[in-house]
């Protein structure tokens, strides 16, 4: 497998990822999830799918900016691909977080892989966005895994997350905006609960891309809707949003 080593956050992080075509990518939606994320520094905290780690990354890292990487954090990575964990534990160590993340193989779907049985604080995930029955997965394996959830169905997903959280535990992830019915019936029939959306556009005039959510297992009826995120303002040029998601925070810990 081909890889590039790139920047993140104009060069706060850098990730060695496969290359164009050889496997998944950081792409804008990684980046906003990890600002949509809300984790406290002393919180256990389970990635599904992490694939080359950039969202654990960038979650630690904005902790780190903040100052709130306490000794009680941890954060592992879960992924069905070794050459891909092989991958994120090395971008781990190039960015100085190995104290606090490591990343395992394994599939999310045997329960024995999910850890020492101890439930999460809180659970991430940017799953496969298609249904492999309703889309053309890509020839190359690395790329079909990632993106047309040939081993991982959103139950799937949705299924472990709800195993592996305590109660009132939260789930955070990203997915196309065309399948959120398919999601929160999903998350409702698991016992978790949507408490926090928000749509992200391409431009004002345009339907929404994807959305971010935030569940919580066990948690009553509540949603709130948060304003929309448009990527680019009418005039084409990023949005503000768009770039806050791209900064670390400098906020004091909560």
């Amino acid at each position: 497998m081909e890889t590039t080593r790139d920047d993140l956050l104009w060069g706060a992080l850098t990730l060695e990822q496969p290359s164009e075509g050889q496997g998944p990518r950081v792409t804008v939606d990684t980046v906003l999830l990890a600002h949509f994320v809300r984790l406290k520094g002393r919180e256990r905290v389970l990635e599904l799918g992490c694939a080359h780690g950039a969202l654990s990354l960038l979650l630690a890292a904005r902790l780190r900016a903040r100052g709130c990487l306490g000794e009680g954090f941890s954060l592992r990575g879960l992924d069905l691909q070794p050459r891909l964990v092989e991958l994120a534990r090395r971008n781990a160590r190039s960015n100085g977080l190995e104290r606090w993340i490591c990343f395992d193989p394994g599939d999310l779907r045997d329960r024995t892989c999910w850890g020492d049985g101890r439930p999460y604080d809180a659970v991430v995930a940017n799953p496969p966005y298609e249904d492999p029955k309703r889309s053309r997965p890509s020839p190359r394996e690395g790329v079909a895994l990632a993106v047309h959830g040939l081993a991982c169905s959103l139950e799937d997903l949705v299924r472990a997350a709800r195993g592996c959280l305590r109660s009132r535990g939260r789930l955070f992830l990203v997915m196309r905006a065309k399948r959120l019915g398919e999601l929160t019936s999903l998350l409702r029939e698991h016992r978790l609960e949507p408490k926090r959306l928000r749509a992200v556009h391409p431009k004002p005039d345009r339907a929404a891309s994807v959305v971010l959510l935030e569940a919580l297992r066990d948690g009553g009826p509540g949603l709130t809707v948060e304003p929309p995120l448009f990527i680019h303002r009418g005039d084409g040029t990023h949005s503000e949003e768009l770039l806050e998601a791209y900064r670390l925070e400098d906020t004091p810990c909560p």
